[in-house]
C-alpha cells in the first residue's frame, strides 16, 4: 500500500517537473518569436539560433557530465553506477548533438546556400555525434565488468576533450561559421542586441536544465533495468 502511494507521489512530482519545463520552453519560444527584434542582415531565419545554440550547449553539458563520471569511474568501486550515468548522458547528448546539426543545416541553407559544408565547427560537431554513437556501441558490445567500465571511461574522456575543440574551432581554423556569439574571443562582450542576448542566454540555461533533467530520469530507468536483469539472472530471488 505504501509502495503504491510512493509511486503515485513520484509520478506526481515527475508530472509537475515536466509541466514546469514545458511552460518555460513555451515562454522562451514566444519571446524568441514575438519579442526579440529581427536581425537586419539575416532576417527571420536567424531566430533558429534560439534552438540551435541552446541545443549545442546542452550537448556540451552532456559531454561534460560524461567526462567527469568517466574520470570518477576509473578508480572507484562504484564504477558501474558512474557508467550508468555516463550512458544516460551519452544518449541525451547524442539527441542534442543531432538537433544541433539539424538546426545548423536549416540555418546554413539560406545563409550559406548549402545544407552542409565541411566547416571546422560542423565537422568537429559531427565527430562528437559519432563519438557518442561509438560510446553506446562499445558499451552494448561488451559484458558488464571492469573491462567495459575502463574502456567506456577512456572513450568518455576523449569525448569530453572534443568539446573545447568544437568551441574554439572558429578561432583555430579559417571557417565559414560565425565567431562565438555569447563569449567572444579575447574576453570581449557580445555585440548582440540586449533583448536578443537575454533570450539567448536564458535559452541556453533552460536547455541545459532540460538536458540534466533528462539525464537523471534516464539514469533511473537504466538502474531499474539493471536491477530487473540481475533479478532475472538470479531466478527472481
Amino acid at each position: 500500500m505504501q509502495e503504491g502511494k510512493d509511486s503515485m507521489k513520484q509520478g506526481g512530482n515527475l508530472m509537475l517537473k515536466l509541466s514546469i519545463l514545458f511552460i518555460a520552453i513555451a515562454i522562451h519560444w514566444l519571446l524568441a518569436w514575438f519579442w526579440v527584434p529581427v536581425d537586419q542582415m539575416q532576417g527571420e531565419v536567424y531566430k533558429i539560433i534560439y534552438l540551435h545554440v541552446p541545443s549545442a550547449f546542452a550537448a556540451f553539458w552532456c559531454a561534460g557530465v560524461l567526462f567527469v563520471v568517466s574520470i570518477l569511474s576509473l578508480r572507484n568501486s562504484q564504477a558501474s553506477r558512474y557508467v550508468q550515468l555516463g550512458k544516460a548522458a551519452t544518449e541525451v547528448g547524442l539527441i542534442f548533438t543531432i538537433l544541433t546539426l539539424a538546426t545548423g543545416s536549416i540555418w546554413g541553407k539560406p545563409t550559406w546556400g548549402t545544407w552542409w559544408t565541411w566547416d571546422a565547427r560542423l565537422t568537429t560537431t559531427l565527430l562528437l555525434s559519432l563519438l557518442f554513437v561509438g560510446w553506446l556501441l562499445l558499451h552494448n558490445s561488451m559484458d558488464s565488468g571492469p573491462s567495459r567500465n575502463r574502456s567506456c571511461a577512456i572513450l568518455g574522456i576523449l569525448i569530453g576533450a572534443d568539446v573545447p575543440i568544437i568551441y574554439k574551432s572558429v578561432t583555430f581554423w579559417r571557417t565559414l561559421h560565425q565567431p562565438q556569439t555569447i563569449l567572444r574571443p579575447g574576453g570581449g562582450t557580445s555585440t548582440m542586441d540586449p533583448d536578443m542576448l537575454i533570450v539567448l542566454v536564458s535559452g541556453v540555461v533552460l536547455m541545459v536544465v532540460v538536458a540534466q533533467f533528462l539525464i537523471l530520469e534516464r539514469r533511473k530507468n537504466i538502474e531499474l533495468d539493471a536491477e530487473l536483469t540481475e533479478l532475472s539472472l538470479n531466478g527472481g530471488q
